[in-house]
This record gives C-alpha cells, structure tokens and sequence, in this order.
C-alpha cells in the first residue's frame, strides 16, 4: 500500500514521503492516527501544492529576517554603568538589558535570541549575535562606558 506521510515515522520516512508500508500497517496504524494518507492522485496534488507554500513561506521568513538583520547591524546600543578602577563593572549587562534597549529602539528581539554567553562584567566595544528566525543570525554592537 503506498501512502503519503504526514508527519514523520520513526524508520519509514519524513514528512512528504511516498511510501509503500504492508496493508495492515497503513490502514491500522498510519492512517487512523493521522501520520499519513491514502497515496491517491488527489492527495499527491494536495501535496505538491502544501510543498510549494511551503517553500514560499520559507522564502518570505528569510527575506524578512535578512532586513532584520541588516536593521539590528547598524543599531549600536550604549550602556552606562558604575565601573571600578580597572574597567571591571559593578553590575552587568545581560541579555534582559540588551532586549530592553531594542525594544526602545523599536525591535522585537526575545531575551533568549540573544546569544550573550556571560553577563558583560567589563566596560568596552562587544559583538553579540542574535538568533533569527529562518536559522539568520546578526551581531549587534554593544559598547558599555564607565559612568
């Protein structure tokens, strides 16, 4: 029996896959539990179609994401802390900060986007790379200036 899967099956196929499984297995396990559908010509045109929109949602997000990126590249973000003698802050700048300053700035960035492995404990120029959607990255400019 050949069916389309839906979803991906552990040792059978991805998502889009034709397939030929045993009789049994695909009218008693795939179908019912909605992992895939009968192989007919209707399905395999309904397919092909989802693929193309697919595609040209894919397409889209990581246009979007590219002008994202060139927008967060030329957005430098300045933070004044209480510093000691030799540049060590008091405090830190984390991520939660940096998000606060985009979004002041008029970017929607998530705090968990941004890849800051450790707090910024020291005043000077940093490139932080943010995470995007479509797997598109940016490194923003950070600069932290003794107050």
């Amino acid at each position: 029996m050949k069916v389309i899967l839906m979803r991906d099956v552990e040792h059978v196929g991805d998502v889009g896959d034709i397939v030929d499984v045993a009789d049994g297995y695909g009218r008693n396990f795939l179908i019912p539990r909605g992992f895939a559908v009968a192989a007919t010509a209707k399905n395999k045109r309904q397919l092909e179609h989802e693929q193309l929109l697919r595609e040209h949602r894919i397409l889209r997000a990581r246009k979007d994401a590219q002008t994202l990126a060139e927008q967060l590249h030329g957005v430098p973000c300045h933070f004044v802390r209480k510093a000691g003698e030799e540049g060590k802050l008091f405090g830190s700048v984390t991520s939660m900060d940096i998000a606060e300053a985009l979004k002041e700035a008029g970017f929607e960035v998530d705090r968990r986007n941004i890849q800051l492995d450790q707090p910024i404990k020291s005043v000077g120029d940093f490139a932080v790379p943010v995470r995007l959607p479509a797997e598109t990255s940016a490194l923003l400019k950070v600069t932290v200036a003794a107050e």
